[in-house]
C-alpha cells in the first residue's frame, strides 16, 4: 500500500506540473514552431520508443527507472533501473548496453512470497537500425531494435533466477505538424525463458503494440499520451494464450539544457482478462500500474 500511495502522490506533483506546462504553452503560441530547433523523436513518447537514434558520433549516458505498482490483493511494488551508455557510430546505427539494478517489496501478494529486496539484477544490450528517415518529403521514420537480457533476478517475483529475454520491436513516429505534433508507434516481440532455482524451465513471451501523441508546448517540453495492448503467452511460438491488458496514460518529455532532459510516463490498466477467470484486469501478467522516470546526459 505505501508503494501504491507514494506512487499516487508522485503522481499529483507530476499533474501540477503538467497544469503549469500547459499554461506555459500559452506563451509559446505567438513564436514560431517552424524556427525550433528539430527534436530527437526516441523519448517523447513515454513507454513508447520513436525512431530516433540520435547524430553520428554522439554518446549518451542514461538512468532509466520503471516501477510497477499493483497486483490483485495484498502489497506490491517493484522497479528495474537501467544504468545504460548508449553511442552512436553511423547515422543509421545506436549501440547500447549496461546494468540493471533492481529492487522489490511485496506482501500478502497470492502466488509471490513476500519480499523487500534489491540487488543488482542482470545486463542488457541494444542494436537500433534506422530503416527508414524521415526527410522533407517524408515524415515517417521507422526503427528495428533489438534487445537482448539476460536477468539474475526474476522481474515480478523478485527470485534468484537465470533469466534470458530478446525483445525485438519496430518503433516508428511520424510529424503530423512540424516540429510540434508528432505520432508514434510501437509493435513488440519479447519471447524468455526463465530457469528457476528449484531446475524448472519456463518458457514465455509477451506480444504488443502502442500508439502515441506528443505536442510540444514549448521548444524544451512535450506533453502526451499513450495507449498499449499488451498479450502474454506460455510459449515463445505464441501458442498458448493466457491473457491481455490495455494500458493507457499521460507522457512528459522537457530537455532542461542543449545535453540533458528527463522522461516521465505513468499507464494504467483500464481492461484485462486472465484465461480460465471471470475476473477484471489482467494482474496476473501483468501490473494495475506501471511508470517511468528516465534522466539522460548526452556527451
Amino acid at each position: 500500500m505505501r508503494g501504491i500511495v507514494g506512487f499516487a502522490r508522485h503522481a499529483g506533483v507530476v499533474s501540477g506540473a503538467l497544469v503549469t506546462l500547459l499554461c506555459l504553452g500559452g506563451v509559446a503560441r505567438a513564436e514560431d514552431p517552424n524556427d525550433w530547433l528539430d527534436i530527437e523523436t526516441k523519448y517523447i513518447f513515454g513507454f513508447t520508443t520513436g525512431s530516433g537514434i540520435g547524430i553520428e558520433g554522439e554518446k549518451e549516458f542514461t538512468v532509466d527507472s520503471i516501477g510497477r505498482f499493483g497486483k490483485r490483493d495484498g502489497h506490491y511494488a517493484a522497479t528495474e533501473t537501467k544504468y545504460e551508455y548508449e553511442f552512436t557510430p553511423s547515422q543509421f546505427v545506436q549501440i547500447e548496453f549496461g546494468a540493471l539494478g533492481t529492487t522489490h517489496n511485496i506482501g500478502g501478494v497470492t502466488g509471490l512470497d513476500n519480499r523487500n529486496s534489491a540487488g543488482f539484477g542482470g545486463g542488457f544490450a541494444e542494436f537500433r537500425y534506422l530503416a527508414l528517415e524521415r526527410t522533407s518529403s517524408n515524415p515517417l521514420s521507422v526503427t528495428l531494435a533489438f534487445e537482448p537480457n539476460a536477468r539474475f533476478i526474476d522481474e515480478t517475483s523478485g527470485e534468484r533466477v537465470h533469466n534470458y529475454e530478446f525483445e525485438t520491436s519496430l518503433n516508428s513516429d511520424l510529424e503530423l505538424v512540424h516540429n510540434r505534433l508528432y505520432a508514434g508507434f510501437d509493435l513488440l516481440y519479447e519471447p524468455e525463458v526463465t530457469e528457476t532455482r528449484l531446475g524448472d524451465t519456463v518458457r514465455e513471451a509477451t506480444l504488443g503494440g502502442s500508439a502515441a501523441l506528443s505536442f510540444r508546448i514549448v521548444p524544451n517540453v512535450l506533453i502526451g499520451g499513450e495507449v498499449w495492448y499488451l498479450r502474454h503467452y506460455d510459449s515463445p511460438t505464441l501458442s498458448d494464450f493466457t491473457g491481455d491488458a490495455i494500458m493507457l496514460g499521460p507522457t512528459l518529455y522537457v530537455q532542461f539544457t542543449p545535453k540533458t532532459f528527463m522522461v516521465a510516463a505513468w499507464n494504467y490498466q483500464v481492461w484485462g482478462r486472465e484465461t480460465g477467470t471471470p475476473l477484471a484486469l489482467n494482474l496476473s501478467e501483468f501490473q494495475r500500474n506501471r511508470a517511468r522516470l528516465k534522466f539522460a546526459w548526452e556527451f
